[in-house]
């Protein structure tokens, strides 16, 4: 393969850069630039690789791609199963998911002299900065003169998320060492609760631009539209309406934070779970005291598998297993063919690809990043999503390289309820995110 325009744009800037990180959008060919970059060391010192990503890219995307750009490269891949016997064995590559750093934290130093850079992928999974992994990751990584981080939403949940990706390139060089001194700076706090503790913290108006002007030596990005010729995705809500019944479980349960269903009852224990069974309840089912869930309204589920009736093939992100099972049911009542992705299986993806299901089903945080479904031309998510990286990622499994036909990403919106408010608050995420980014392009 060769390397388009801005591809090789990314690695004339990675060449001469010992840390670096590639915030280019999903889609852009990210993983080719670092295993062609790797490849050009590899070929004067022989130094092994070690790459860090979420567990469904280890195989699908590094392993795969590894096999088709660079074949000469030998692969190992380190599952928990057999993590220390995958270590051991002689190879070029080494890829471990993200949580596995936390075994290689306890390896000696001795081990690591085989290697020559570590690569980084998806690293917002290692933005909060007092998680184990995040600790053990900033460790790790002590042993490379030779860092990249890659990752298409570096901020979705705001200017902090990013402390913590830099921190382990440059060691707090840019950025500084304290977390919290980096958030006073960047941020206002606003109390939200009675205790004085009980904190939000706001990104200050124009903070991208600082913050980019002060990491943009590092840092390169593509837009996906700029790279790649393909039809607009358009992205846009489908208001509802609840059911007089509907209504009011979901009165009661916000103004109590409890609510007495048919077959059983919902208690709320606090603020925060107070809002997940406020969004459960608005999608037509809550999960109940007796721990399973409790069917309010099947309106929501069957106006998702309307949008799927009416084209020819959809990729469906679910949020509760309530939903999957909902719309399962109605999917096969009116005979759509059906699957749901399973990591276990990656034949899925081909079937889907030839054309053997009108519709895919997913949890995003299991098929949010790697696959290619552009048979698909129609994402539909049956209730909105607080996480910008899950719907950023889970658009482009159908709008990337090899799409021919107009995309759409369509969201159910529960008028007058919390839907609104993740809604608005996930493209409020967006904006800021995007004004960041801006600074790279």
């Amino acid at each position: 393969m060769k390397a388009m325009k801005h591809q090789t744009a990314s690695l004339k800037f990675l060449k001469t850069r010992k840390v670096a990180a590639d915030f280019s959008d999903p889609g852009t060919g990210k993983t080719y630039v670092e295993i062609m970059d790797f490849l050009q060391q590899w070929k004067k010192d022989g130094k092994a690789l070690l790459v860090l990503c979420p567990k469904s890219l280890m195989r699908a995307a590094w392993a795969n791609d590894i096999h088709k750009f660079a074949p000469q490269l030998k692969v190992s891949l380190c599952y928990a199963t057999k993590r220390q016997e995958s270590l051991d064995a002689s190879a070029d590559v080494y890829i471990v998911n993200v949580d596995g750093v936390k075994d290689l934290v306890k390896l000696k130093p001795l081990f690591w002299k085989k290697f020559g850079r570590v690569v980084i992928d998806e690293s917002d999974a290692y933005k909060h900065p007092t998680s184990k992994r995040s600790k053990a990751a900033a460790k790790v990584v002590k042993n490379f003169e030779w860092r990249r981080i890659l990752s298409g939403t570096p901020t979705s949940n705001g200017i902090c998320d990013l402390f913590h990706q830099i921190y382990i390139l440059d060691g707090g060089k840019r950025l500084g060492t304290s977390f919290f001194g980096f958030r006073s700076a960047c941020c206002t706090p606003e109390q939200v609760g009675s205790n004085a503790n009980m904190l939000r913290w706001t990104d200050k108006e124009g903070i991208e631009l600082q913050i980019g002007a002060l990491i943009s030596d590092i840092v390169i990005r593509h837009k996906f539209e700029d790279c790649v010729d393909i039809p607009q995705n358009h992205i846009y809500a489908v208001p509802t309406q609840l059911t007089t019944k509907h209504r009011k479980v979901y009165d009661a349960l916000e103004s109590n934070a409890f609510a007495i269903l048919e077959d059983a009852s919902v208690t709320a224990v606090n603020k925060a779970v107070l809002m997940g069974k406020l969004l459960q309840c608005v999608s037509g089912a809550v999960y109940n005291d007796d721990g399973g869930y409790s069917l309010i309204e099947s309106e929501r589920y069957e106006i998702a598998i309307d949008l799927v009736e009416a084209r020819a093939h959809s990729v469906v992100f679910y949020t509760w297993e309530h939903q999957l099972v909902e719309m399962i049911k109605l999917a096969k009542a009116r005979k759509i063919t059906n699957t749901t992705w399973d990591s276990n299986h990656p034949e899925i993806e081909t079937d889907f690809q030839a054309g053997k299901y009108q519709v895919l089903f997913a949890h995003p945080a299991s098929a949010g990043h790697g696959l290619t479904l552009t048979k698909g031309t129609t994402t539909i998510w049956p209730s909105p999503t607080y996480n910008l990286t899950h719907f950023r990622q889970g658009l482009k499994r159908i709008h990337r390289i090899g799409q021919q036909e107009k995309t759409e990403t369509i969201v159910i919106v529960a008028e007058n309820t919390r839907d609104e408010l993740a809604w608005e608050a996930l493209n409020y995420k967006g904006k800021n995110m995007d004004a960041l980014l801006k600074e790279f392009e």
